[in-house]
């Protein structure tokens, strides 16, 4: 699947998933009921999928994104105000960890769906 439409498949997804659970709950239930909305519709997700942190050759930790969407799209859903840098920051240093192009950040505070699509 070409990226712009597993983007579109997956914002939709999460629209869905905000019309029923509505605001104000926990990422984590957002997350999961997110991986059960893609899976439905056979988009694979890896959840906590564990990505080795190097420093000059040297493992120093690791990186544990939310979401990857079919090894092309990581994916954080987020109960925030507002996105902010941190937030933003964060997408780029998981994008450069991961080696994949686009975070999508998607926000389930509010009655509508907050998006910030994130490229490397």
């Amino acid at each position: 699947m070409e990226l712009n439409e597993l983007t579109e498949k997956v914002i939709g997804a999460a629209h869905k998933v905000l019309f029923k659970l509505k605001p104000g709950l926990d990422e984590k239930l957002y997350e999961r009921a997110l991986i059960i909305e893609l899976t439905k519709q056979g988009i694979r997700c890896e959840s906590q999928k564990q990505f080795p942190v190097l420093y000059e050759g040297e493992n120093i930790g690791t990186l544990i994104p939310d979401l990857i969407v079919d090894d092309l799209l990581i994916v954080d859903p987020k109960v925030a105000t507002a996105f902010n840098d941190t937030h933003v920051a964060q997408m780029i240093g998981y994008l450069n960890i991961t080696g994949l192009k686009t975070a999508l950040l998607l926000n389930f505070k509010h009655a509508s769906l907050g998006i910030k699509r994130v490229s490397n």
